[in-house]
Parts: C-alpha cells; sequence; structure tokens
C-alpha cells in the first residue's frame, strides 16, 4: 500500500504527457481548407502531399500548415493612369484560387501570405497596364467588359506557373475627376438627343412615304376605273337603268329613240 503513490505519479506524469501528445498531433481541417505539412527537423514544407479535410495525425515535432483552397475574392482600390495621362480610380474584385495539389509548393516558393505578396501586386499591375490603353470616355462606358478580360488576360500570364489560379475579374466601379466625369455626361448627352432626333427624322420620311404610297395607288385605281368606263359600257348602264324604270308599275315612260352616243330618249316619267 505504501507502493502505490510511488507508482501512481510516474503513470498520472504518463497519461498526461501522452494527453499532450494527442493533442498536438490530432488536427482538423475545415470544410473547403487543405493542408501541408512543415517537418521542423526535415526540409521544411513537404511539397509531396496536400491533406484534404478531416481528422489527422501528424508527429508532435511538426506543424499542419492549414489555408483556403476553395475558390476566394480580394477587392482593391487603384490609382492607374489613362492613356492621355488622367489620373483614375478603378474598384475591382478578383476571385481566385490556389491549386490544390500545388499548396505546398504555392507556400514554400512564395509564403503563407501568397495574396499579399503574389496575386496583389499581378492584379495591380495588370489593371495599370490594360487601364493605360483607355481614354477615359471608354472606361466610363462602353469598354467595361472588354477591359475585365483584358485585365484576366494580363493577371494570368502573370501568374503562369505560380500555383495561383485566377477565375475571373470584376471592374465595380470607375471614378473619374469631377470635370472629366461631367463632360462625357453631356457628350452621353447630346449623342442620346441626336439619336433621339434622328429616330423622329426616319420615322416621319416613313410616314409620309406610306401616305404617297396610298395617294398614288388611290389615283392609279381612279385612273384604271376611268379608263375602263368605255361608251359601250356607259351605253349599256344607260339601258339598263331604262328598262328597270320602264318595267316600274308606278312609271310611265315612253321612248322615242336613241341619242347619238346610243343613250335611249326618254318622253317622260310620271
Amino acid at each position: 500500500m505504501e507502493r502505490l503513490p510511488k507508482i501512481a505519479l510516474p503513470v498520472v506524469i504518463g497519461l498526461v504527457v501522452l494527453i499532450i501528445l494527442i493533442a498536438k498531433s490530432a488536427v482538423t481541417i475545415g470544410p473547403g481548407e487543405g493542408g501541408v505539412i512543415f517537418k521542423r527537423f526535415g526540409d521544411g514544407i513537404d511539397t509531396s502531399q496536400t491533406y484534404g479535410e478531416g481528422f489527422h495525425i501528424v508527429a508532435p515535432w511538426n506543424d499542419m500548415i492549414i489555408k483556403k483552397v476553395r475558390q476566394q475574392s480580394i477587392s482593391d482600390k487603384m490609382n492607374v493612369l489613362s492613356v492621355n495621362g488622367l489620373e483614375v480610380n478603378v474598384n475591382g474584385t478578383v476571385w481566385y484560387e490556389p491549386e490544390y495539389s500545388k499548396l505546398g509548393l504555392l507556400i514554400k516558393t512564395k509564403g503563407e501570405n501568397y495574396v499579399q505578396e503574389l496575386l496583389a501586386p499581378a492584379v495591380n499591375a495588370a489593371a495599370r497596364s490594360v487601364v493605360g490603353r483607355y481614354t477615359p470616355e471608354q472606361l466610363y462606358s462602353s469598354k467595361r467588359d472588354v477591359i475585365e478580360q483584358e485585365i484576366l488576360d494580363e493577371v494570368t500570364k502573370l501568374l503562369d506557373q505560380q500555383y495561383v489560379n485566377v477565375k475571373r475579374v470584376l471592374v465595380e466601379d470607375v471614378q473619374l475627376p469631377a470635370t472629366i466625369k461631367q463632360a462625357i455626361e453631356r457628350k452621353l448627352k447630346q449623342e442620346q438627343e441626336s439619336l433621339e432626333y434622328e429616330f423622329r427624322l426616319v420615322t416621319a420620311q416613313k410616314e409620309a412615304e406610306k401616305q404617297r404610297i396610298e395617294a398614288q395607288g388611290k389615283a392609279d385605281a381612279n385612273k384604271i376605273l376611268s379608263a375602263s368606263l368605255t361608251d359601250k359600257i356607259l351605253q349599256d348602264k344607260g339601258i339598263e337603268a331604262t328598262n328597270k324604270l320602264a318595267e316600274s308599275p308606278n312609271s310611265k315612260v315612253v321612248i322615242i329613240g336613241s341619242g347619238d352616243s346610243g343613250m335611249p330618249i326618254i318622253l317622260g316619267n310620271q
């Protein structure tokens, strides 16, 4: 009984150490994350394997570095120069994701802060290069989609073989100097008014042409009708009308002959 406390103490100490080692060795990688092992007594980052979501056991003297591997985004506001040297503020967002199988190489070669040290500078360089090709008017109005695609192409080239994939670039806002913005808005308004005037003019011309065609059609129809009313037709119509009048029980008609045109001469009608 006297030896029991002496045996129990090392056992308790051993259990405590075991619990600490297990706690140190147990690592849980969350959803959308990946991990790489840093071997403290080895070659540093193990680039051969990326660990996926779930529970993992690592040696207590090693560390598991966990990073997000799902699609993410960064937003930035950049001051850039247009093609004519005017300063333009561009607000943009970039969607990206690290290459899952190359996460170890990414961290080993670019560091854990690869977003600030690699991605953000590449996006800024691409934006400055692309925006510098356009005038403020193009940036403000019609070239937004083209600029986004060109920035994406530039970033993709800059990050080639850098273990980061850029999925999309969105230019959310382009802010110009107030005087330039007002001048552009006035010009756009004038262009809109000009287009509206041209539309009204074309509409009026089409309506006038329609009325001219309708009038010409009526005139042609009357001309054809007049040409078809020959003396023979008029004579036949007159005889037909006279016969109907003579057949009427309340009429007294005496036909005494016909004129030079062949129309009957009626003596009387009561």
